[in-house]
């Protein structure tokens, strides 16, 4: 008997239903997948199950005119016959090739419906638009900020300022709309697809009268007059130390081998994914721990609010942090590897004197895995945690940041964010390619605060990588708009007419001022896409080497050898220390704590504790213990990361 499900599901929605597929783990889950969310359901037994199953199917037929989204061999010629002779080749029983035959069969059905239905939208979309689109999608380098002037015809006023020289899809003065971008439910997911167009700089924005933060003399604004303080301010020896930094990564030793998905999943049916070692392909080499100082390329932009402050702008002080929230950002464009994993207890430095940083970083639990660090700057100190829960959609995997940022002023001033959700896409299949999205709200404790958008990608968006966002005073009342996108630049505008401010939300208006622009890409690039600033994080000289901790990631030998192209070396140490990495959850059931956190309250931020730089300065580290090496036992492995 049809179960009763499917007198709720009406022609539209049958007919956008992508696929089905049943839990693994769970013999009585499954999902129904469409193309802009996947629902859990879960019947009583499996039995029911199957039923529910085969009536969806059963519907979706019915109701849909081209007999659904998936493949049949009608639609399609596919074959497994190769597949299964190789498989034969290799000595594999019947039964795994046949599992193996099914994940191939369903994976390329998938991707079959998903590209029918984007080409389903992308025909639709090109018939509904007026001519001017043409010319968009013909001329690259056509002057994009007019176009969307033509298109969406804004009529609001700039306070004599003239009119918004470019629109946005969005309208972001519709604070309904903002709200439904609030509300979205953490359970929702998306299907994104990469319209990112190969606009030049120019067409961004040629014909606003841009002021830049980084060309007067003095970084404030004062009434209507933006300049900038600091130039000039490094020393020579912080420029020579700027210019004694390496520029590249050393030449690879050996020839890396490529590796497919096939291999994985052929060597790997049957086990528990956990538990399985990626080899060191799939990483660059840096650890989650350097990577957590990426962020901090940009610092600048922390000493220019921290001057700000000092001359009484408050203002421009939480538009530089705002500015400096969205840069962190831009380092993930085009880096297709993931950093390596921390072990329990690893520990990261980085001294930056040029740039008046000084920063470091500890591993401080490994379920859930957290990772803490600390910055002092010039007038200012940043720390936080954080922690990642992710969720696996076949193509793509979102990551939801948990944990708190703080910044604070040496004149008492703080903010506190959280960073938003990043989704890669294309994990299977294509170029794989990130984007973020959600809301960052920026609290401070004086007179300020910040909400910035980061837009959603989608496949009728035409300015990806768009962040939004505006500042409210105590009163709520908003005195600045933020505009521009996390792979590139941020401008503002400052105004007490809030006609203007509602207006530049749409686009770019006259006398806007450049906060900040992503730096030029390295001239020694490599397959990892690392910034110039990225390829000095695991630098390691002799001079250092022997001041540092026996914890920190540069001493790791796994992303040693393959930042040096030792690749067979660096997936043999890789597989031994996610080995003994296992053991860590045990250790730290058993009472294990980090060497220079520690939580501030039960359940609060971990806050870094001191003594580490009067240590590396004394070269004592008797309760640092060398945590990359060999172990004869598992009590030796207790006793070494204890401390």
């Amino acid at each position: 008997m049809r179960p009763p499900c499917c007198m709720f599901f009406s022609f539209w929605e049958c007919e956008m239903v992508s696929s089905f597929r049943e839990s693994k783990s769970d013999d009585r889950r499954f999902y129904v997948i469409t193309p802009t969310k996947t629902l859990q359901l879960r019947t009583d037994s499996a039995k029911d199950r199957v039923a529910w199953i085969e009536a969806l199917v059963s519907a979706r037929a019915e109701y849909s005119p081209n007999g659904g989204l998936l493949c049949d061999q009608n639609d399609v010629s596919f074959s497994t016959v190769r597949l299964r002779n190789r498989m034969h080749a290799e000595g594999l029983g019947e039964e795994i090739i046949k599992d193996c035959e099914q994940i191939v069969h369903s994976e390329f059905s998938q991707y079959y419906a998903q590209m029918k239905q984007r080409c389903e939208e992308y025909l639709s979309f090109l018939g509904s638009l007026p001519r001017e689109l043409e010319v968009l999608n013909a001329e690259d380098t056509a002057n994009v900020v007019e176009l969307h002037s033509r298109l969406m015809k804004p009529e609001c006023s700039c306070s004599g300022h003239g009119k918004c020289s470019e629109s946005s899809n969005t309208e972001s003065s519709d604070d309904a709309g903002r709200q439904e971008l609030d509300d979205l439910s953490d359970d929702d997911d998306y299907h994104f697809y990469d319209t990112r167009q190969s606009f030049s700089d120019s067409a961004a924005s040629p014909n606003l009268n841009i002021k830049s933060s980084n060309s007067d003399k003095d970084n404030c604004l004062h009434g209507n007059k933006f300049v900038e303080p600091m130039a000039g301010e490094r020393n020579n020896e912080d420029l020579s130390l700027s210019s004694l930094r390496r520029t590249k990564l050393p030449d690879p030793v050996e020839k890396e081998k490529g590796v497919s998905l096939w291999s994985m999943i052929k060597d790997n049916v049957g086990k528990d994914l956990t538990r399985v070692c990626l080899p060191v392909y799939f990483n660059e080499p840096l650890s989650s721990l350097q990577k957590c100082f990426e962020d901090l390329e940009y610092s600048y932009l922390l000493d220019h609010a921290y001057q700000c402050g000092l001359k009484g702008n408050s203002l421009m002080r939480i538009l530089y942090v705002a500015a400096f929230a969205v840069s962190g950002y831009a380092s993930s464009d085009g880096r297709p590897c993931k950093p390596f994993n921390p072990l329990l207890g690893e520990t990261y430095e980085a001294d930056y004197p040029e740039n008046g940083i000084r920063f470091f970083s500890e591993k401080v639990s490994h379920h859930p895995m957290v990772m803490a660090c600390h910055c002092e700057g010039k007038g200012w100190k940043f720390w936080g945690d954080s922690n990642v829960k992710s969720k696996f959609w076949g193509q793509t995997i979102q990551l939801d940041p948990v944990g708190v940022l703080t910044l604070e002023f040496d004149d008492g001033e703080t903010f506190q964010w959280s960073k938003v959700t990043t989704t890669i896409n294309n994990l299977i299949i294509g170029r794989v390619y990130c984007h973020h999205h959600g809301t960052m709200n920026i609290s401070g404790n004086r007179e300020y605060s910040c909400k910035l958008t980061f837009k959603q990608q989608s496949f009728l968006e035409r300015s990806p990588r768009q962040v939004q966002g505006f500042v409210t005073d105590v009163n709520g009342a908003k005195v600045a708009t933020l505009l521009g996108k996390w792979d590139e630049r941020m401008y503002c505008t400052t105004s007490n007419d809030a006609s203007r401010v509602n207006c530049s939300a749409s686009g770019l208006i006259a006398d806007a001022t450049l906060l900040w622009k992503k730096n030029e890409p390295s001239a020694n690039p490599t397959r990892y896409n690392l910034s110039s600033f990225a390829i000095t994080l695991n630098e390691l000289t002799p001079e250092l080497k022997e001041k540092l901790p026996p914890t920190d990631s540069r001493l790791r030998p796994d992303q040693r050898h393959l930042e040096n192209g030792k690749y067979d070396k660096a997936n043999a140490e890789k597989l031994r220390l996610e080995t003994r990495q296992r053991m860590a959850r045990k250790m730290q059931e058993n009472g294990w704590k980090p060497r220079w956190f520690q939580r501030d309250t039960e359940d609060g931020t971990f806050r870094y504790t001191g003594g580490y730089w009067e240590a590396r300065e004394q070269g004592t580290w008797a309760d640092c213990h060398d945590i990359f090496g060999e172990l004869s036992d598992n009590r030796k492995l207790q006793t070494c990361q204890s401390g």
